[in-house]
């Protein structure tokens, strides 16, 4: 181990965050995997975070930075519901994110999907990447895993899902990513968010669905020593 590296220098720093419209509502993803660099800071992290009673939102990039807008955010938003009276659009909620993060984008390093369902425009899901840009979407996937998985979206999403064939996409798509992305790992969570409220799951890591050369999960290192060499992949 090097004890002489730089401690100023950047992090790498990796996650998988999804968020997907359905007929009805939205569902949002993401793995629990907190990186700093090549070590596993927390394997059980929750990136999925309130901000009101119907609007969640999906963090990545540095945890610092999400935490503090989403924390900003979450007071704006309660203010204004008690100004208005009533409940802050998904939209609302978008744009505070999308302020924040504009304003201060040369010091921030965190991209964010914002989700939920309100009376008026019904589910709603908003992608914020680095540098502040707001964009509406009928999917949006963020964090170092999403790189494995634009082609995987763009052949599974189709408009028009049930909640169970969207989840279903979250997850699967989630879990793919942890396969191919040293930075993504740990659970799968996922928020389900409708006119009937919302809805938390949990899937842990060992009944996730294997990929290609991926092992079964192992008690010891003398099981995967002893065990046979995976099958070559099928086409």
């Amino acid at each position: 181990m090097d004890l002489n590296m730089d401690l100023n220098a950047p992090h790498s720093m990796g996650t998988t965050i999804i968020g997907v419209t359905y007929n009805g509502g939205v569902v949002l993803g993401a793995d629990s995997r907190t990186s700093t660099g090549m070590y596993v800071a927390n394997r059980a992290s929750d990136k999925i975070t309130q901000l009101t009673d119907n609007v969640y939102v999906c963090r990545s990039g540095s945890a610092a930075d999400s935490q503090l807008v989403s924390d900003y955010v979450r007071y704006f938003l309660h203010q204004h519901t008690i100004q208005l009276g009533q409940p802050a659009t998904v939209k609302v909620a978008a744009n505070l994110i999308r302020l924040l993060s504009y304003n201060n984008k040369n010091m921030l390093e965190t991209g964010l999907i914002v989700g939920g369902w309100d009376k008026y425009e019904g589910g709603k899901i908003y992608g914020i990447p680095l540098g502040g840009t707001l964009i509406e979407q009928p999917f949006a996937i963020g964090g170092s895993g999403s790189s494995y998985l634009y082609g995987f979206f763009d052949q599974a999403w189709k408009e028009g899902m049930t909640k169970d064939e969207a989840e279903q996409l979250v997850v699967k798509a989630v879990s793919l990513s942890i396969a191919r992305d040293g930075a993504s790992g740990g659970v799968v969570r996922t928020v389900v968010i409708n006119s009937e409220g919302v809805t938390r799951n949990f899937y842990p890591g060992d009944k996730l669905q294997l990929w290609h050369e991926e092992l079964e999960p192992q008690n010891s290192l003398l099981d995967i020593l002893n065990s046979p060499s995976p099958e070559p992949m099928n086409i």
